[in-house]
């Protein structure tokens, strides 16, 4: 169910996008998407991308990926630390992208935040099951 946005300060060529929308998404998959769970949109921005240099002491350059997550709620803290490790290691042994210069942001939305398709919130009748138990257990 994530949607994964991500930008670019430079220029990236489309295979270069790609190749890093799939280094994210084999991390989303290492903590439990599933693989066919696939919705990405792959942007380069030029001047229009701006950001601090070095911020909270991560020495930034023009290199930045901003990776962006809309995922449903339900993932533990554990997981999300998982996630943004597995991000940052697959694009810096894929892409050469430093690891400074991947930033991570989750967007947390409800199950019924979702449509897939046909104008219905599919999760709504449908809960995906690994979320579900989780809210049980609360």
């Amino acid at each position: 169910m994530p949607l994964v946005r991500m930008s670019f300060k430079q220029d990236r060529p489309q295979a270069f996008r790609r190749s890093a929308g799939a280094a994210v998404h084999r991390a989303l998959m290492s903590v439990g998407v599933p693989a066919q769970d696939l919705f990405q949109v792959l942007s380069s921005h030029g001047e229009d991308l701006v950001y601090d240099p070095s911020f909270l002491g991560v020495e930034r350059t023009d290199g930045i990926v901003i990776v962006q997550i809309f995922l449903s709620r339900g993932r533990t803290v554990a997981i999300k630390q998982a996630l943004f490790k597995a991000i940052a290691e697959n694009l810096q042994q894929d892409l050469q992208i430093r690891p400074e210069d991947v930033f991570v942001s989750l967007v947390e939305a409800g199950l019924d935040d979702w449509s897939f398709g046909n104008g219905l919130a599919q999760y709504v009748e449908n809960p995906p099951a690994h979320l579900t138990r989780k809210a049980e257990a609360s």
